[in-house]
């Protein structure tokens, strides 16, 4: 995730008339705290944590990475530990040949820094599968914004019985860079609506970046992930912060954490959250 997803948030200034003059701004630069971005999977493969330091809003610097903290996994529905150990500024552990992820499982992740302790708490729901992607070429003059190329469709249905929540992420032709970003309650915005059926299309649609739809040679990923509430008021709530705008926007405000000190007496606070997901996947070549 980006470093100013965890920032706390500065006012933003926006100018209302047509002045060209240029204006220095002298911005507090604020506190900086650490910053943890921890989302835990049932894929296989190498599992990453990110910590770093926030840095000002204004400052185009990347965040500094925190490097001497011990992280630990822990799965406490099958009583297994799993470290995360500081390598190429990331924390890690490899699960290629087995995942840490399971479905059903509660896990904590315990943080040491600075002498203190800090833990965090998610579990793993279901997730159904993608049943496939679908795309639709469009021409300038059929697409609503202008732009030529093919749109996609996800098509899954939400699981019956009990209010699911998900996160949903695009990728265009590799997953080092995301495309597109929506959460869902059964697959739609409401609880309550969508119990059991297919993916409304406001949701399913939103894997296509509308200004730079795909074209042909290109390949659409997508990642279907299960989240808990908490997780999904998280994510909903960052969605809400960093796509704001126009004149009715609401107020920034600070990003939630999960994350909480457990050392007695102090106030040292960790930013960011940590996550655990069902994953599934698919991917359709545009031929």
């Amino acid at each position: 995730m980006k470093k100013s997803l965890f920032l706390l948030i500065f006012a933003a200034f926006a100018g209302l008339t047509a002045c060209e003059d240029k204006i220095d701004l002298d911005i507090p630069k604020g506190i900086s705290y650490p910053v943890l971005d921890a989302w835990i999977t049932t894929e296989t493969g190498i599992q990453k944590i990110k910590f770093t330091m926030s840095v000002p809003y204004t400052d185009n610097n990347p965040a500094p990475v925190i490097n001497d903290a011990t992280i630990t996994l822990h799965d406490l529905t099958a009583g297994v530990s799993y470290p995360f150990p500081f390598k190429d500024n990331v924390y890690s552990y490899d699960a290629s040949n087995k995942a840490i992820g399971v479905i059903g499982h509660a896990y904590k992740l315990q943080v040491t820094y600075k002498g203190e302790s800090f833990v965090a708490y998610d579990s793993i729901l279901r997730v159904p599968k993608i049943d496939s992607i679908s795309v639709k070429f469009k021409t300038k003059e059929e697409s609503v914004t202008g732009k030529e190329g093919y749109y996609a469709t996800l098509h899954a249905r939400d699981l019956a019985g009990g209010t699911d929540f998900y996160w949903i992420r695009s990728y265009r032709n590799d997953t080092l860079r995301r495309l597109q970003d929506a959460v869902a309650i059964d697959g739609s915005y409401e609880e309550g609506l969508f119990d059991g059926n297919a993916f409304s299309l406001g949701i399913a649609d939103r894997i296509t970046d509308y200004q730079k739809p795909f074209l042909k040679g290109e390949t659409i990923i997508v990642r279907l992930s299960s989240v808990t509430r908490r997780s999904y008021e998280f994510l909903d709530q960052l969605q809400s912060q960093l796509n704001q705008g126009g004149l009715f926007a609401k107020i920034l405000e600070n990003v939630k954490t999960n994350i909480v000190n457990t050392t007695p007496n102090s106030k040292t606070k960790i930013l960011g959250w940590f996550g655990t997901s069902a994953v599934s996947r698919s991917e359709k070549s545009l031929k």
